[in-house]
């Protein structure tokens, strides 16, 4: 018991609250408005005045109920505690004091552990005491509890539901970086073993060519500088301890087996242009899976698409790509799949851009853009 709730006192605050934005001052006139009409038309509202004063007061604590949960909790709790003094022990009862359950809310679902411990012992505290002096009726107890634990296990089930998204993307990202770390061993895997067959064709031929030593060590050396820069790109990247897969990385040419009509989905029509020697393999093979990934989410997802385009351009600079489809389904850009999540956590590791959104017209549009060096970032 102790160490559960050790364990919640220690919950740190979710990370990247929504900004204030425009909604949330329209939310706070509509709250006024409608304090200010309950307080004109309510003929039973005891100490009009006082009562429209302060929840209109309070209603702008909502403002603050993302990065200061508890504070405006507190406010409001001192506010409506200390108001009855000025109403000859009265309670407020307006029915706009309802978004006092917004800031419940909010404080389960943006506080820190400690915020959330601290306001439910104030809020345990203070039903008591307002039913001991007579401020509530033994009646209301049990609705007020049943309310405001609604509003506080909708922010904990919330809180929770996006804790578990945030470490399914993080799987998500760290299988990608052990991926592209598997590919970039095959590299310098490959690198080494041609600097092993260089060194051994020089030592065989040095006695009868001299100059075939001197050849195999120039050529040894550009063989290691390549691998040296393929380990620093290695380092930089997350990796479990797993044996790492020993088949060739794909490469832009395999594209060609995307196309054709596919049992399950429309023709692919693939196109590739520009030079693409010397293209360090983790391009090569980030290239293909964003296409792959591209043209199998545009196969299940596009509908009454007729036609799948990959094209792949290289210039002197980069390497782009673009796939798209005809299909009618418009996917909603705000809702990030895992697999885009993964193509643009690779795209983004090797330096460049990955994209996705509706077409001007009709259809689904992936471009990525990567730099030749494919240095990883």
């Amino acid at each position: 018991m102790l160490a559960l709730f050790r364990s919640v006192w220690d919950e740190p605050r979710p990370p990247n609250p929504p900004r204030r934005v425009w909604r949330d001052w329209a939310l706070v006139g509509i709250l006024v408005t409608v304090a200010v009409l309950e307080g004109v038309l309510r003929a039973d509202l005891p100490w009009r005045a006082v009562s429209v004063t302060v929840t209109v007061g309070l209603v702008p604590t909502l403002l603050w109920r993302r990065t200061r949960p508890l504070l405006m909790v507190l406010i409001v709790f001192a506010a409506t505690s200390l108001a009855p003094l000025l109403m000859d022990g009265d309670a407020m009862d307006t029915y706009t004091m309802a978004y006092v359950l917004v800031l419940l809310y909010s404080l389960c679902r943006w506080g820190s552990g400690r915020e959330i411990v601290t306001g439910l012992t104030i809020m345990l505290v203070a039903v008591p005491l307002s039913l001991f002096f007579g401020r509530l009726a033994p009646g209301d107890t049990i609705a007020a509890f049943a309310v405001t634990f609604s509003a506080i296990a909708l922010g904990g089930a919330l809180r929770y539901r996006a804790r578990a998204r945030m470490r399914e993307l993080d799987q998500i990202k760290l299988l990608e970086r052990e991926q592209l770390a598997r590919d970039l061993h095959d590299t310098v895997a490959h690198h080494v073993s041609a600097m092993a067959i260089r060194a051994q064709a020089g030592i065989a031929t040095s006695a009868s060519r001299p100059d075939a030593a001197t050849e195999a060590l120039h050529l040894i050396e550009a063989e290691a500088a390549r691998a040296l820069d393929e380990m620093r790109a290695l380092v930089h990247l997350l990796r479990r301890d797993q044996p790492a897969e020993l088949a060739p990385g794909r490469r832009i040419t395999d594209l060609e087996q995307l196309a054709g009509r596919d049992h399950s989905g429309p023709p692919v029509d693939v196109d590739i242009s520009g030079d693409l020697g010397d293209l360090p393999p983790s391009v090569e093979a980030a290239i293909y899976r964003i296409a792959q990934e591209s043209v199998t989410n545009a196969r299940r997802h596009a509908r009454h698409a007729t036609r799948i385009e990959v094209r792949v351009a290289a210039d002197d600079t980069s390497v782009r790509l673009r796939v798209s489809d005809d299909g009618g389904l418009v996917r909603p850009a705000a809702s990030k799949g895992y697999g885009l999540i993964g193509m643009i956590e690779r795209a983004d590791l090797l330096g460049g851009t990955c994209e996705a959104g509706p077409a001007a017209d009709r259809g689904w549009t992936v471009t990525a853009v990567l730099p030749r060096t494919g240095a990883v970032t």
